[in-house]
């Protein structure tokens, strides 16, 4: 259903679950979430496999190659 919503939408960029998930996982860690919750909130057995949900560092990176000018 998400994908033929967002490709109904016009978007081209992959969406599915797992990025609702990131999302969800990436805005309660900004907002002061711990780590341990969010494991537990997302049934995962292991906090690395929360982890790697955790978009966080993705906006520092995009930060910096914006400031790139040529």
């Amino acid at each position: 259903m998400i994908c033929r919503r967002v490709e109904a939408a016009g978007i081209r960029t992959h969406i599915g679950c797992h990025s609702f998930r990131a999302t969800g996982i990436t805005e309660y860690l900004k907002n002061g979430g711990r780590l341990e919750i969010a494991q537990q909130m997302a049934n995962h057995e292991s906090s690395r496999t929360t982890g790697l949900y955790d978009r966080r560092g993705d906006q520092i990176k995009l930060d910096e190659v914006e400031r790139i000018a040529i």
